[in-house]
């Protein structure tokens, strides 16, 4: 097992007194709206983290988002807007590039009555955010300070994206995510560790929200109800059908079913919306071609026209050994920390499933320590923030100094 060298062990010294301000920099972050329909509030927060960012010393642009259409509970399609994303860039020579990421967008819209910080106990803050993940991106940033600090930051290039739609898939931030992880070969994604004592997220499956729209006929529920096409009872078949595929490789949630109206008319239109997530991508391809499937057999079998929407936006990330070289970095990296760091499986999905697609090695939970995110109990461990800030800095001086060469055990 390596040590610390004295070199690394100056330079993490950087973080030594970070706590407070780590801290006071969640507390004013986590103040700030940032739902990821929030147009407004994700752009005062970017604001807000382009002057926290701008001291690096990278190149920074806002980026637009992707156009993206979603269906309405008509059938309809509209255009689904999103808020921009920051992109840092810092130029090396350095043969080796690292992107790090992270999201500014929570799940808490403006009208959710959780808006508001409390502490639950010494060292545990409540609010909204605090881990997922505005504390992920102070123990990116902090981590950053003190690798520029120290002796091997010129041999190491890194970029950065902070986006505003993880929370709601990255439909318009794939392509930023897919573009600028062809130019690096190492991902480094700040969600909460997995479990409260630091576990790391390792495979991950993948995850794709769909809707089917269907077009039936209307018709007198008493006068000639024959000559109806009714729409809901072909979703309904189609949800049976969908529900049917799920096994232990496919994970499916039939999630909602909108439409009809008086109960004197045979309903003509009705949009069904799922989830599927497979563990590998041939999972992932089996369920859409039985997806294809089941939408021409119910198409026949009730006269009726299906439109369908939606893709696996996050493919399965598997634990191959392109993966676990730098996972048994990280691991190495914790133990020099005196962190025993292990992971897990799990089918939740983040960007760190895009990073993976793109080729690179990713590793996606290095933010904070910390629980019960998406519901009003969320909270952050507040003695990880430099914990996690060291295992981070210290990760990038081991890539700067080729501890990774990109091959697999």
């Amino acid at each position: 097992m390596a040590k610390l060298t004295p070199e690394e062990n100056r330079a993490l010294a950087f973080l030594d007194d970070a706590h407070a301000p780590m801290l006071a920099a969640i507390e004013s972050w986590a103040a700030i709206n940032t739902g990821s329909r929030n147009l407004a509030g994700l752009a005062h927060y970017a604001d807000v983290l382009n002057e926290a960012f701008a001291p690096l010393g990278g190149e920074i642009r806002r980026v637009p988002p992707a156009p993206v259409e979603a269906v309405d509970a008509a059938g309809r399609t509209y255009a689904l807007v999103h808020g921009e994303n920051l992109h840092i860039v810092m130029d090396r020579p350095a043969n080796k590039r690292v992107l790090l990421t992270g999201h500014m967008d929570t799940v808490f819209p403006v009208e959710h009555p959780f808006q508001a910080l409390r502490w639950l106990a010494g060292g545990v803050l409540n609010g909204p955010g605090v881990a997922d993940m505005k504390g992920g991106i102070a123990v990116m940033l902090w981590a950053l300070r003190c690798f520029e600090a120290s002796p091997f930051a010129r041999q190491l290039g890194w970029e950065i994206i902070l986006n505003s739609d993880e929370e709601v898939s990255s439909l318009g931030s794939a392509a930023l995510l897919a573009e600028t992880g062809r130019r690096c070969q190492i991902g480094l994604t700040f969600e909460p560790s997995s479990l409260p004592d630091g576990t790391l997220a390792g495979a991950r499956k993948g995850s794709g929200n769909f809707s089917a729209a269907v077009a039936g006929k209307a018709a007198h529920a008493g006068r000639n109800p024959e000559e109806g096409r009714n729409a809901i009872i072909a979703a309904a078949d189609l949800a049976l059908r969908l529900d049917a595929m799920k096994g232990p490789t496919l994970s499916v949630n039939v999630a909602k079913l909108d439409g009809g109206g008086p109960n004197n008319v045979v309903p003509d239109t009705a949009v069904l919306r799922w989830n599927m997530r497979p563990s590998t991508f041939e999972d992932q391809h089996r369920a859409a071609h039985a997806v294809a499937d089941a939408i021409s057999a119910v198409a026949a079998a009730h006269d009726v026209s299906i439109q369908l929407s939606g893709s696996f936006a996050r493919p399965p990330k598997p634990m191959d050994a392109h993966q676990q070289k730098l996972f048994e970095l990280v691991r190495a990296c914790g133990l020099d920390l005196g962190l025993d760091i292990g992971w897990r499986d799990t089918g939740g999905v983040c960007d760190g499933n895009n990073l993976a697609a793109a080729g690179l090695a990713v590793v996606d939970t290095l933010g904070v320590r910390g629980g019960s995110i998406h519901s009003d109990q969320e909270y952050l461990l507040t003695a990880s923030l430099v914990e996690r800030a060291r295992l981070s800095a210290l990760i990038l001086m081991r890539l700067a100094q080729g501890a990774w060469d990109g091959h697999g055990a």
